[in-house]
């Protein structure tokens, strides 16, 4: 009896408390995410009102689909610069701004940091007109030859304005993260190792970067998940153009269901990139994981 009371008297306690918020994340993420999955066996086009079972026949297309594999590798080749130079950026950045060499650091901060609130649609349209005017018209007025055309209409170049827009917009939210990590590592370690004479670039590599992981951890796993759901700046910069040249998985994705309204496929290519992101974020995680190190 007394068992059964303090269980009554914890679930009063969580409905109370927590109930609301279960309800709303069970009815707004966990049942859509179920009736999308449900969807993947369907032929349903978004818009008639019945639908046929097609089993599996969705995940065949899938496979077969050269144009998706295409989006997915060049979403692939995004993803690992913008993982690369964010995190390399963003960890430059806090450390030069956790130390005593740089004066006005909480302004610096807040500067690096403010891209990351800006919406993604504002932020291509922002930069599609630097793209298109400013740099042309700096690279026109010095003859610089790369900027004396918009990078936006040259396949080649398009996606490197991917990568540069998706560097300026996350490398600040980033150093927020590093600049947390780098706070709690413990000063009498630094003040130990330069008593022994270890210079900075040592103290970096023997002390800093291993306390730092978890850090890392958390900024690899974020920009990979930001990398392969891009959406609104991909639209609003590039519009998957030019020749298609820029169309990332999630605006595959997005035309297959709801412009050529073969919802089925496209929900199928949504769950099987969900599943393929959270594998290889899974997998980030189990390993770097085993580079953490005790301070």
């Amino acid at each position: 009896m007394a068992t059964e009371k303090r269980f009554l008297d914890r679930l009063k306690t969580y409905l109370l408390f927590a109930g609301p918020t279960t309800f709303v994340f069970f009815t707004v993420i966990i049942l859509p995410f179920l009736f999308g999955v449900y969807l993947t066996f369907t032929n349903w086009d978004g818009i008639a009102k019945t639908y046929t079972f097609v089993r599996f026949s969705n995940y065949a297309t899938v496979v077969r689909d050269r144009m998706f594999w295409n989006s997915f590798l060049l979403t692939v080749k995004y993803v690992f610069y913008t993982v690369l130079i964010v995190n390399a950026l963003g960890f430059v950045l806090a450390y030069a701004l956790t130390g005593d060499t740089v004066r006005g650091q909480n302004l610096l901060r807040t500067g690096f940091f403010v891209p990351n609130l800006i919406g993604g649609i504002i932020l291509g349209l922002v930069w599609r007109f630097v793209f298109s005017n400013v740099l042309v018209f700096i690279g026109r007025s010095l003859k610089i030859g790369p900027l004396s055309y918009s990078w936006l209409a040259n396949p080649d170049k398009a996606f490197w304005t991917l990568v540069i827009v998706s560097v300026w917009q996350y490398s600040g939210y980033m150093m927020i993260i590093f600049i947390a990590g780098l706070t709690h590592i413990p000063s009498e370690l630094i003040e130990a190792a330069t008593i022994d004479g270890a210079g900075g670039f040592h103290r970096l590599r023997t002390i800093i970067l291993p306390l730092m992981v978890p850090s890392f951890i958390v900024t690899v796993f974020l920009t990979i998940q930001r990398g392969f759901m891009v959406y609104d700046v991909n639209l609003a910069l590039t519009q998957g153009g030019p020749f298609k040249s820029t169309e990332l998985i999630s605006m595959f994705v997005y035309e297959k269901a709801f412009l050529a309204q073969q919802y089925g496929v496209g929900q199928s290519q949504a769950f099987f990139l969900f599943l393929l992101v959270a594998a290889i974020s899974l997998t980030q995680v189990y390993f770097t994981k085993k580079l953490e190190v005790e301070a």
